[in-house]
């Protein structure tokens, strides 16, 4: 391949239209952009940062419009106060549900299933800085990330079936099975017991565990390295390792050989020929 080769094919952006978040004031959490660098802060301290009906939907809400801001690369999901999240809120949810009928609780459930669904489908690579307690709808929404940075203070509980619910809620009969293993993730659906942040991070539930005045900084410096990075390929990272569970070796072989196709038509893949060429580091665009 000589230096003077010229690529036919001019890919235009590839994370999706832009505009996506133009308008979008959440209120019931925070939401901040910087250096390509999306940070959600669930914002209710006094309550532990425990999730509303309000809070789901902007949630819903912000993890859709994603799919249409190429401006933000990475994403970090974090709680305020020291905690991350209790999961649903007492009063202003389960108070409210055991009087609800039954299309209602279906309105409801199907709500907080499209967070998680609009958290895998978004193609920025989502980190949850866990500090504190992450239960319930908490330990489901760090669950959606793709990556966990914990701290000694973190403890995890998917105690749904502590208030009388199924342990499948949320996306976590799928996705608890994939990041810590089968026989792991029975113990804590069936249990709902509280899983310290060293056995965390030991059964692969946490990537590492920092001090807490640290974990922010270590979380926003790990988003922003992968920012950095080739975001197009990336988020077919991020495609590929959610749809590849579904499938056989055989498709998943054929999978991704399309799917590499498809990266080898970037810009992004020609930048990284030319600057290892160069013996340079490369200045990755998204395109």
């Amino acid at each position: 391949m000589s230096a003077e080769w010229v690529r036919p094919m001019k890919p235009g952006p590839l994370l999706g239209e832009s505009g996506g978040l133009e308008g979008f004031v959440p209120v019931r959490v925070d939401w901040s952009v910087e250096d390509g660098v999306g940070v959600v802060t669930l914002r209710r301290p006094e309550r532990k940062n425990a999730l509303t009906f309000d809070s789901y939907g902007e949630l819903r809400d912000l993890f859709t419009r994603l799919n249409r801001a190429p401006e933000v690369r990475a994403v970090v999901l974090t709680g305020a106060g020291g905690e991350f999240s209790s999961g649903g809120d007492v009063y202003d949810i389960i108070g409210r549900l055991v009087e609800t009928d039954m299309p209602g609780l279906v309105r409801f459930t199907r709500m907080t299933t499209e967070v998680v669904r609009q958290m895998r489908r978004c193609p920025q690579v989502l980190v949850a800085a866990v500090d504190g307690v992450c239960a319930g709808a908490g330990a489901a929404l760090a669950l959606a990330c793709d990556l966990r940075v914990g701290t000694p203070r973190s403890r995890v509980a998917f105690l749904f079936t502590r208030a009388g619910l199924a342990g499948c809620d949320m996306g976590a009969c799928a996705l608890l099975p994939r990041v810590v293993g089968a026989g792991r993730a029975a113990e804590l659906l069936y249990t709902g017991r509280m899983m310290e942040a060293e056995e965390g991070e030991r059964w692969g539930f946490f990537n590492r565990l920092v001090p807490a005045e640290q974990l922010l900084d270590f979380a926003k410096a790990w988003a922003r390295e992968l920012a950095s990075g080739p975001a197009f390929a990336l988020s077919m990272t991020k495609r590929m390792l959610h749809q590849e569970w579904a499938m056989g070796l055989d498709e998943a072989l054929e999978a991704e050989a399309q799917a590499q196709a498809i990266c080898m038509a970037t810009r992004d893949f020609e930048r990284a020929y030319r600057a290892f060429a160069a013996r340079e580091k490369p200045a990755f665009q998204g395109d």
